[in-house]
């Protein structure tokens, strides 16, 4: 059967239209979901502290539930991919995302940092991601919980770098002043 063509057109605008919905549905529901899991990063502080490692470029991956790295977080922008820089200062861990907040990760709530061959949106074998683990804490609404952050750093040889600095940091939270 034939369609004139702006039958055809009509149908195609239709079925994309339906589709864009869906989409948009679906991070909705991703984004409701999370928040009432998972409670909203803190904000950075004004003084971050001496820089222990970086700026390093990298791409966010995504932050999910601890220990399940199929479980994206939807809530408060933490599963939206983007590129990103990643500075380590005595204060925690910045993840400065292009078209989505900062996200600080308090070095108190730092417990370790790994490398991983992929998690939930991203999956390069090798342990070509940095995995760091971290407690956000309450926010009054939400009880604190723990979370999986993952970025790909832009040249390989920053990925044990970064794993080291959140290692150390994790373990030696407040660095000595001489």
């Amino acid at each position: 059967m034939n369609l004139p063509f702006p039958v055809a057109i009509g149908i195609w605008i239709v079925i994309g239209l339906l589709l864009l919905v869906v989409i948009v549905l679906g991070l909705l529901r991703l984004t409701r979901r999370g928040g009432d899991v998972v409670p909203a990063p803190p904000a950075p502080p004004a003084d971050l502290g001496a820089l222990r490692l970086g700026p390093l470029d990298a791409t966010y991956v995504s932050t999910t539930l601890a220990g399940d790295w199929l479980a994206r977080v939807g809530a408060h922008r933490l599963g939206e991919r983007s590129a990103a820089t990643v500075t380590v200062h005595d204060s925690g861990v910045l993840v400065e995302r292009s078209g989505a907040p900062a996200l600080f990760l308090p070095a108190a709530a730092l417990r370790g940092a790994a490398l991983a061959p992929g998690m939930a949106g991203k999956y390069v074998g090798a342990d070509g991601l940095v995995v760091v683990t971290w407690q956000a804490p309450s926010d009054g609404a939400v009880d604190a919980a723990d979370l999986d952050t993952g970025v790909r750093t832009r040249h390989p040889a920053d990925r044990s770098r970064l794993v080291d600095a959140v290692r150390d940091l994790a373990a030696h939270p407040l660095k000595e002043n001489p």
